[in-house]
């Protein structure tokens, strides 16, 4: 009686070491598919922004920062003109004409990510030419397109609608928005000190309520 106990014991121990050991190997496999997928996502992440007086390349930065992927300026083959008036005629100008200012920023593959953040300011309560460029340019058909956007106070005028319409084929979601620059009053970059703090902590709720974890 003594050894069938004894039997019976040895076999319930190797049968718990087996089903621990079995647990532990699923988890050490489903923490790993976990860290795979983020490193995936991660990966398959645009965020392409387009910035003359820094605060939105400030902005890409923090969000770039929280969600990773990779992070391309947008620049044009002919810069604008450093005087702000001058640019500001000359973006008029593209505006009522419709003109699509070539781009000096190539990105090599598109096909690979299935995450589009795009940055802009607010240029004539518009969508900027060379945004609209990029748009025209590449073919973001079944992708997810986030926009984000700085401004002189005056909101993102009709930008995050124009996305939309160049973007039929794409899931656009909820943009984000902040104030920035005041160019014609002499304010340039404010994205420090407590603005910074600000609008990291704005940027963390957005990400969260568009459907980032992290």
């Amino acid at each position: 009686m003594d050894r069938i106990i004894k039997y019976g014991l040895l076999l319930g121990t190797i049968f718990l070491l087996c089903t621990s050991c079995s647990a532990e190997q699923s988890m050490k496999e489903e923490i790993s598919e976990t860290k795979e997928g983020a490193l995936s996502k991660g990966e398959k992440i645009l965020i392409i922004y387009l910035s003359r007086t820094k605060n939105t390349k400030a902005v890409a930065e923090i969000i770039h920062s929280t969600v990773g992927g990779d992070l391309v300026a947008l620049e044009v083959a002919n810069p604008y003109p450093e005087h702000y008036q001058t640019m500001v005629d000359q973006v008029a100008a593209e505006n009522s004409q419709g003109y699509l200012p070539p781009l000096k920023t190539k990105i090599d593959s598109m096909d690979k990510y299935d995450i589009i953040f795009i940055g802009f300011p607010t240029w004539g309560m518009q969508l900027p030419p060379p945004m609209k460029s990029f748009l025209n340019e590449y073919n973001l058909t079944g992708k997810t397109v986030i926009p984000f956007n700085t401004n002189a106070g005056y909101g993102v005028g009709s930008s995050f609608e124009t996305v939309i319409q160049r973007c039929p084929n794409s899931k656009v979601l909820e943009g984000y928005s902040t104030q920035g620059v005041k160019e014609r009053d002499g304010i340039l970059f404010v994205m420090e000190g407590d603005t910074e703090k600000t609008v990291k902590g704005e940027i963390q709720n957005w990400l969260k309520k568009i459907g980032f974890n992290f």
